[in-house]
């Protein structure tokens, strides 16, 4: 009865739209991963982040920005409102995908991942402002963030992908050698997140505590990590050359290369003209970029085939068409 229909039935009743709107809606997600990770560096990186001095609003007695704070404020409440943004992005990735004739309920599901990870976030944002930039909760923040950046990447692939079971384009070994480099890559980040914690961007004019740790013992520590993940790389590209792999999984690791080599360029710029913020933003650019491209590395290693499952093929009265046992049971196991 249309009276029981929830809006997003309701929505999927009048609107079909096509698989390559979802795959835009999906990767549009991914860039907005990418921007709210940049936009949050320029926070920090222009000392706005305590531009707002508390949340949920921007002052005590205020929601927006006054006039009285100035630039700091501006940018500050700027970064806030993109939140929106990117809630409006995942909110149409979600209606699409629940709209789309045969449904992806596993797209859906991750768009809905996305969501909540937002929501989750921007509390802990919030924590960040009323502890004055703690640098642990800054460090966990930009952890959330890369954590949406991650499932923004899966659910894009999800949407370039059949509902088939997953089928292996290497052999196991292979694919170890890539989960130790995803792992590796995973350290870089957290202690890239550490060196920011304990270097000279605080984010804020004032006197924020930062970690206590020597910054450029750490620093050490990650350029480490950043051969190790490089090492790793150029070894998981001679392996599949030897295992003569699909051009597919050599090509990820291929780009990987080339957006490690380019980020540590930046790298190197950043420590030797003593971390000027335009280059240290860039870096944090490259951090996504670079996340991103090991995340297609380790999705390029399998594929899935076929078309959505027959079950969630819509009957011509709106409700999903009868299976029978054996194709439930196979549809269950796709998921």
């Amino acid at each position: 009865m249309p009276n029981s229909l929830n809006p997003l039935e309701l929505i999927a009743r009048r609107w079909q739209p096509s698989a390559a709107f979802v795959r835009r809606a999906a990767l549009a997600t991914v860039v907005m991963a990418v921007v709210i990770v940049v936009t949050g560096g320029a926070v920090r990186l222009t000392q706005s982040g305590l531009g707002c001095e508390t949340w949920p609003k921007c002052t005590d007695d205020s929601l927006t920005p006054t006039s009285d704070m100035g630039i700091h404020g501006v940018i500050e409440f700027g970064n806030r409102m993109l939140t929106y943004v990117l809630c409006a992005v995942i909110g149409l990735l979600i209606v699409a995908a629940r709209s789309r004739a045969p449904q992806r309920r596993a797209v859906t599901r991750l768009g809905w991942a996305q969501f909540w990870i937002v929501m989750g976030n921007a509390v802990v944002g919030g924590i960040t402002v009323l502890t004055g930039l703690n640098p642990y909760i800054v460090s966990s923040h930009f952890l959330l963030s890369t954590a949406l950046l991650t499932v923004a990447v899966i659910t894009w692939q999800r949407t370039r992908e059949g509902d088939a079971d997953p089928r292996d384009l290497v052999a196991r070994p292979v694919r170890q050698l890539t989960w130790v480099l995803v792992a590796a890559t995973a350290v870089l980040i957290v202690v890239g997140t550490v060196v920011t914690g304990a270097g000279p961007h605080a984010g804020d004019a004032k006197k924020v505590h930062r970690i206590p740790l020597d910054w450029q013992e750490i620093t050490q520590l990650h350029v480490d990590f950043v051969y190790i993940v490089l090492g790793l790389t150029v070894a998981l590209w001679f392996t599949l050359r030897a295992v003569k792999a699909q051009a597919a999984p050599r090509r990820a690791v291929l780009e990987l290369l080339v957006v490690l080599l380019l980020q540590g360029v930046v790298g190197y710029v950043q420590y030797f003209t003593h971390l000027p913020e335009f280059v240290v933003g860039t870096h944090m650019l490259g951090s996504c970029l670079v996340w991103i491209a090991v995340l297609r590395v380790f999705l390029a290693q399998r594929e899935r085939a076929g078309e959505p499952a027959a079950s969630e093929l819509p009957a011509p009265g709106g409700e999903p068409a009868a299976v029978q046992p054996a194709a439930a049971e196979a549809t269950a196991s796709s998921r």
